[in-house]
């Protein structure tokens, strides 16, 4: 049984052991983040690092933006409009959720596709499926491009894989992040989809 992770209301920074607990994310994924400019912390006169509290609400940002396929890239641009000198505002939140509309429209549209489209030609060039001759005859569609022609949306998001966080080793500690879906396991550039370790102590 897990252990309870809720924080007490005066706690306002965070160890990374805490957060990783409080957010699900692995420890090694934070120390990722962070490195690729994701999240921030500050060091304590014994070089342990600590993070904001508001810093949970950019972790799940991140951890939810991954689950749809969004590459860290865009994720860093998008949090890169936020605030760094004070935890950030509704309406802070709110600028940064009209810039990804189209976005995240172009994917909700991409998925669509893939649930309704998947036993019509797709335009991939397997040509293994007999509607497969009348909408992409000898493979026509290959000349427009690489992919699934048919099922691509034309501006859509393309996911990247190189910037996904290393796997942490398997362990049911503290900092789990295996849901179902994975957190980076379901899509490329998402979280480990093994389960963190434990958060030991920095020092």
């Amino acid at each position: 049984m897990r252990g309870m992770t809720r924080l007490e209301h005066r706690v306002h920074e965070l160890s990374v052991g805490q957060l990783a607990e409080r957010s699900g994310v692995a420890v090694s994924a934070l120390h990722f983040y962070e490195a690729k400019g994701l999240i921030s912390s500050r060091r304590t006169a014994g070089n342990q690092r600590r993070f904001a509290r508001d810093t949970l609400r950019r972790v799940s940002f991140i951890k939810v933006s991954q689950r749809v396929g969004i590459p860290l890239s865009d994720i860093r641009d998008a949090l890169a409009t936020l605030p760094e000198e004070r935890t950030p505002t509704v309406a802070d939140w709110a600028r940064l959720s009209e810039t990804w509309r189209s976005d995240l429209d172009a994917r909700i549209s991409q998925l669509e596709r893939l649930r309704d489209d998947l036993t019509e030609c797709i335009g991939c060039g397997c040509l293994s499926i007999s509607k497969c001759a009348l909408a992409n005859p000898y493979d026509r569609l290959g000349d427009e491009g690489p992919g699934p022609r048919r099922l691509l949306v034309q501006g859509g998001p393309c996911c990247h894989g190189d910037d996904a966080p290393p796997r942490p080793a398997q362990d049911e500690g503290r900092g789990t992040d295996c849901g179902p879906g994975g957190e980076p396991a379901a899509a490329p550039g998402g979280l480990p989809e093994s389960c963190a370790p434990a958060c030991a102590p920095e020092g």
